[in-house]
């Protein structure tokens, strides 16, 4: 994808999180990271999807909260874990 299409993707709106009922926060443990490692996961925009890398920032056994850079700001996304590689 080339840096066009993946600007206006991420000026469509911001990265679709999931919701506190997907997260679960309430029922699993939540981990922190003292350090994030850094991964590779597919984030959600209003326009479509888009790989992003980053760093995972805290997690439970379902879902990651992804944190990166790009266009000068920083992002931040709760995406499944399944959507999310460590690198």
């Amino acid at each position: 994808m080339n840096d066009s299409i993946i600007l206006r993707i991420m000026q469509s709106g911001p990265p679709q999180s999931l919701s506190p009922q997907e997260i679960a926060l309430e029922t699993m443990p939540l981990t922190r990271a003292p350090v994030p490692p850094p991964v590779r996961a597919w984030v959600r925009y209003p326009d479509g999807p888009l790989q992003v890398d980053g760093e995972a920032v805290a997690w439970t056994a379902a879902a990651v909260a992804v944190r990166w850079r790009a266009g000068g700001a920083v992002h931040k996304a709760w995406v499944w874990s399944s959507a999310v590689e460590r690198l």
